[in-house]
């Protein structure tokens, strides 16, 4: 981490997980557990009907609300999905954009992930957003120009002065859910890879400013180890985003 020049964030993926009452009662244990956040952010990227329940219990705590999906369009025939300015109106931050689930099982590409990303923006929401290799690709030695193709893709027509909104999240697709974790080293590698495209199309002085995160399996054994990389920023974690315990043991590492 660097906190010079740009803010942690700790994100909870919670997936297809929680009911509205389940999402308050974790909020209210978080909110009772969560103590002073010196140096990041917290955030929950939560289920769509969870939001509301989610907004309202976090309203007297330092926690923002995300949503894990969103549609590129203001309006139309587009059965069970959402618009950015729907999402907008609930009190929604950030937004999820391009997570492996989505790109694997809902055909989400770079290029959609792109029109998401102007969307969010356009209504100010901070879009998250995921790129990473799965398995086949990390051995055959591709990960980098498949990142590089991710990341520029994602930032097509997107100004200088819109990037200290956007997060990016590299996520190991070979690391999500399995119990596998890059290496701090590999981590590290990635993300400092994500900044140095994001310097080439915007300069030194934008990419500083970038929060990467990490989203593979980060725990709160290895939490302290992977946000020590000086590219890492926070990370977006998955299942140990849904105990309360487990959670703020990661929030608090990022504190050290």
């Amino acid at each position: 981490m660097n906190r010079k020049y740009r803010k942690t964030i700790i994100a909870g993926n919670w997936k297809m997980n929680k009911t509205p009452a389940e999402t308050k009662a974790f909020i209210d244990e978080l909110k009772g557990k969560l103590g002073k956040q010196r140096w990041c952010d917290v955030v929950l990227c939560v289920p769509f009907v969870d939001i509301p329940a989610a907004v309202r219990a976090a309203r007297d705590a330092k926690v923002a609300i995300a949503a894990q999906n969103m549609h590129w369009e203001k309006s139309g025939a587009f059965t069970g999905e959402v618009s950015a300015e729907m999402l907008k109106e609930l009190g929604v931050k950030f937004v999820v954009i391009g997570h492996s689930e989505r790109r694997q099982y809902f055909a989400e590409t770079n290029e959609t992930v792109n029109l998401k990303v102007k969307a969010a923006l356009e209504n100010g929401l901070r879009p998250i957003i995921c790129v990473g290799e799965s398995l086949e690709e990390r051995e055959a030695d591709i990960t980098a120009e498949l990142i590089t193709t991710q990341v520029k893709i994602a930032l097509r027509d997107i100004e200088a002065d819109q990037m200290r909104k956007i997060v990016f999240a590299y996520e190991p697709i070979w690391a999500i859910g399995t119990g596998k974790t890059a290496t701090a080293e590999q981590a590290g590698e990635i993300c400092g890879l994500i900044r140095s495209v994001i310097r080439a199309k915007y300069g030194a002085r934008v990419a500083r400013s970038v929060t990467i995160q990490y989203g593979g399996s980060m725990n709160p054994k290895n939490a302290e180890e992977l946000l020590a990389q000086l590219d890492v920023d926070g990370g977006l974690i998955g299942g140990a985003s849904l105990k309360v315990d487990d959670f703020i043991s990661i929030i608090n590492a990022s504190n050290q």
